[in-house]
């Protein structure tokens, strides 16, 4: 049979199978068979004993035509549901992205700032802001007990009864976040009563802010220049102190410092000094599971210092560029030395010097892991080795006790930044 004649009879024999069904069965199979070219077409394939398999393979075709539906309502159901949350995802970052460029230029972005996925609706910003205002909280209470320890100090009745009134208006704010974060975590929080809530909870801890400012604001004018300690109670990537004072190019150097800290694993930095070119030029860091280390122009060594036990504790350390000779001081008495720590290399001038935080680059690239929790006092710095007895009288509160000849502690030396604070502070009165 020509090729043409034999396209038309299996054309004419699928239309003939599928019959009167003109539905849409979707992927079909053609079956030829030959017949005479003047026969009936249809009834010779029935004749010819095909029926059972051409209703089979009817039957089939239709099975296969209704699973295919069924699979791309699926699928439309699916793309349904992802252009959903596509869109909100978008509409989420229009806004975030409107929020930043409003903020734009207004400091460090604070870590946890992370934005939602498809996978994680649920973590709004709402419970973000909750989180760092409990961190506020906790800050602002802190700053709190520092006041109640001036006020008994002082004996002030007016100070007292300021600060009973802080702290039940902390008591209620702590209620408030608390009430707010049961509420999100049961899924009843709708992003109006969200937006409120923030903005009553902002508003309030602003209040306080000021109020508790102004205290210690009050504070600060009647105790003397040195008599002050730093507060860092939160591992951040934004709280920290700057010296306005850099130093000068030193052959040798002494640092000696208060410190009281409960944090682990590691302290964190007390203080680094990074110069253009070198951010380690000169650093106290305790970091993980390792012990306290000093580096200088990036190199270290580790030091015999036990500092986390929640007590006030003094701490200096002694360098020489001759040899890179170190010795190490805790309260008072020597614990460690050793040699070869950056021999020969002077300490450059002209650098940042940081109080809380280790920079990664000049003034900044901090670090929230390696940040100090804790708190700080009478930083002293020397361009000099002391003797032990100098050490000893320094911490021992003697009358003898010097004032670093380079950076001196003073609070006019000091700018600090992000939520750290300054308390009154008076160091053996502290450890008696």
């Amino acid at each position: 049979m020509p090729a043409g004649r034999t396209a038309r009879t299996c054309a004419l024999l699928a239309l003939c199978l599928l019959g009167s069904a003109a539905q849409d069965f979707g992927p079909t199979r053609f079956i030829c068979t030959s017949v005479p070219v003047d026969a009936d077409m249809c009834a010779a394939s029935v004749a010819a004993g095909g029926a059972e398999e051409l209703r089979s393979n009817v039957l089939q075709l239709r099975e296969t035509v209704l699973q295919q539906k069924e699979t791309i309502l699926s699928q439309k159901e699916t793309i349904r549901e992802l252009t959903t949350k596509l869109g909100r995802c978008e509409s989420q970052s229009t806004l975030d992205a409107g929020a930043g460029e409003a903020r734009a230029g207004g400091g460090r972005k604070q870590p946890g700032s992370g934005k939602n996925t498809m996978g994680d609706l649920s973590r709004t910003p709402a419970a973000e802001t909750l989180s760092q205002l409990g961190q506020t909280l906790q800050s602002l209470k802190t700053r709190l007990e520092n006041l109640e320890q001036y006020s008994r100090l002082n004996s002030s009745s007016q100070t007292n009864s300021l600060k009973d009134l802080l702290q039940s208006k902390i008591d209620d704010l702590e209620r408030q976040v608390l009430s707010r974060v049961n509420t999100l975590e049961e899924g009843k929080g709708g992003p109006k009563n969200d937006s409120e809530e923030r903005v009553k909870i902002e508003s309030a801890l602003t209040s306080l802010h000021q109020r508790i400012s102004e205290l210690e604001k009050g504070q600060k004018d009647n105790r003397p220049g040195d008599k002050f300690q730093l507060t860092f109670p939160l591992r951040t990537n934004y709280m920290y102190a700057k010296v306005k004072k850099s130093l000068p190019e030193m052959y040798a150097f002494t640092v000696c410092m208060w410190l009281k800290s409960s944090a682990a694993p590691g302290v964190g930095t007390p203080f680094s000094y990074a110069v253009p070119g070198q951010a380690n030029e000169l650093v106290l860091i305790e970091w993980g599971n390792n012990p306290m280390e000093i580096l200088i122009n990036d190199k270290v060594a580790k030091l015999p210092f036990v500092i986390n036990d929640g007590q006030w504790h003094h701490i200096c350390i002694t360098w020489t560029t001759r040899d890179g000779v170190w010795e190490a001081y805790q309260d008072g008495t020597q614990g460690g030395n050793g040699e070869n720590l950056a021999p020969y290399h002077p300490i450059k001038p002209q650098g940042v010097l940081v109080l809380g935080q280790e920079q990664d680059t000049l003034g900044g690239g901090f670090d929230a892991t390696q940040a100090f929790v804790g708190e700080l006092a009478h930083f002293n710095i020397w361009d000099r080795k002391l003797t032990p007895g100098e050490v000893y009288s320094l911490a021992t509160c003697s009358t003898k006790a010097l004032s670093g000849n380079v950076i001196a502690w003073a609070e006019s030396h000091i700018e600090i930044y992000g939520g750290a604070t300054k308390w009154t502070f008076e160091a053996c009165r502290q450890i008696n």
